[in-house]
């Protein structure tokens, strides 16, 4: 733990060998923004580990099981959907 920004616990985090073009298009699009490179990173960091990973996903329908429907089934219900 390296600091506190609104009460949360936060750690330095540097990342290398990035390439030049790929730094030019993350401060062009913070800048576009308004936000410091580093808010705009510390954004983007936030929403990637927000969301849950591909594999997370697939375990929870996994999870779900097996629903028993024939094709009749499926074509009523995506019809409801449409009305």
């Amino acid at each position: 733990m390296n600091g506190s920004l609104s009460g949360v616990s936060t750690e330095v985090l540097q990342v290398r060998d990035v390439p030049t073009e790929d730094v030019e298009v993350l401060r062009a699009r913070a800048a576009s923004r308004n936000m410091s490179l580093s808010s705009y990173l510390r954004e983007l960091i936030h929403e990637d580990t927000s969301r849950p990973t591909m594999a997370d996903v697939l375990g929870r329908i996994a999870d779900r099981g097996n629903i028993e429907a024939s094709g009749d089934d499926i074509r009523a219900f995506i019809e409801d959907g449409r009305r």
